[in-house]
């Protein structure tokens, strides 16, 4: 299994190409720009870095075709292709939180409000396995250096006709940010990998099913179907920074940011915990947007359950421990995790560096 690193927004292109160089140094296979709705242009930051490495994979997660239409998409994707010299990726995702600040509103789309808050949008994005699919497709035409008359898909349509003559296939690769059943079976018949979202080791099995069946729909096999996992580290020397970072970015983690029951089960002791945990989301989108990390509505002891369970955090001593969730992962089927990095990204390159990449290999 291979080790990626994704990078926070806020990373500056000339922070990103330091951090690249040192990320191909180490043996790290590809570093993943953040596109959020603020901070940092994720196609643009990657420019320097493109220029500064010769092997490390690069590309900008997650872009979604509903905030970019898909012609211009495959524009920037083929033109950071171009020069990297091959080496570019992107990660297509249905939604997420830049979608809820440029005032779109749909469920499971990453910004689901607490139920209280109810917020009610008039254009809402619908089909979205349909406008993954559809984005895929036309991603694949760009980078087949085909000329085409247009594209007409139904939800994304180009008029005209197109064709990047300088793109070299197989080109960029794409990758599908599939969680959901549906969006998972999809990417694995038309994308060349797969991104999931803080899963835990115990959730593979059911996914690989969908990815097998997913893969079985395609006429010809890939050589090479990557599937890979968005996994948050917050380990540091400073157990009580770990911590604190931890608690700040709890909410975003993927069992509660759906509020899904089931996935937040089993790291609470009964059915009162899961409860608490949903009626006090509000208190947890506050931790994050004050950086205080204060959860005072839930015990402790639950806080750092919901931690462990799904993050690495705590210090050097506890790294052996993430090591063997990391193999569980290997051995559940990924073929790279992917590791989210937050404040001092690379002291925690170096630690990942240092004390895992020796053990995986």
């Amino acid at each position: 299994m291979d080790i990626d690193i994704i990078l926070e927004p806020d990373v500056s292109p000339a922070q990103m190409a330091e951090i690249g160089v040192e990320a191909e140094r180490l043996g790290i296979r590809a570093l993943w720009s953040s596109n959020y709705h603020f901070h940092y242009d994720a196609f643009l930051a990657l420019a320097p870095v493109a220029a500064a490495t010769s092997k490390l994979i690069i590309g900008p997660l997650a872009v979604s075709p509903w905030e970019m239409h898909p012609l211009k998409m495959a524009n920037a994707l083929l033109t950071l292709n171009e020069m990297c010299a091959g080496r570019a990726m992107i990660g297509i995702s249905a939604g997420g939180g830049l979608l809820g600040a440029m005032g779109w509103r749909a469920s499971n789309d990453g910004e689901i409000w607490p139920p209280q808050h109810p917020v009610k949008r008039t254009n809402e994005p619908d089909r979205r396995v349909r406008g993954m699919r559809e984005c895929i497709e036309v991603l694949e035409i760009a980078r087949s250096g085909k000329f085409v008359m247009g594209y007409d898909g139904g939800l994304f349509v180009i008029r005209r006709p197109f064709g990047m003559a300088w793109a070299k296939a197989p080109g960029p690769l794409i990758y599908g940010c599939s969680s959901g059943p549906q969006m998972i079976h999809m990417a694995a018949r038309l994308a060349d990998g797969i991104q999931f979202s803080d899963f835990t080791p115990e959730q593979l099995p059911a996914a690989m099913d969908n990815i097998r069946a997913g893969l079985a729909k395609r006429d010809t096999q890939p050589e090479d179907f990557r599937i890979g996992n968005f996994w948050a580290w917050h380990i540091k020397k400073d157990r009580e920074a770990s911590m604190y970072e931890a608690r700040r970015e709890l909410i975003w983690r993927g069992a509660i940011i759906g509020q899904v029951r089931e996935e937040i089960r089993p790291f609470c002791h009964d059915d009162s915990e899961v409860d608490l945990v949903i009626d006090n989301w509000e208190e947890l989108r506050i931790a994050f947007r004050t950086r205080t990390g204060k959860i005072d509505s839930l015990p402790k002891d639950l806080v750092e359950r919901l931690i462990a369970g799904m993050s690495s955090a705590g210090d050097l001593s506890d790294i052996e421990r993430e090591v063997e969730r990391y193999r569980q992962f290997a051995a559940g089927g990924l073929t790279e995790l992917s590791i989210r990095l937050f404040d001092d990204p690379m002291d925690g390159l170096r630690m990942i560096g240092e004390h895992v990449l020796p053990a995986l290999r």
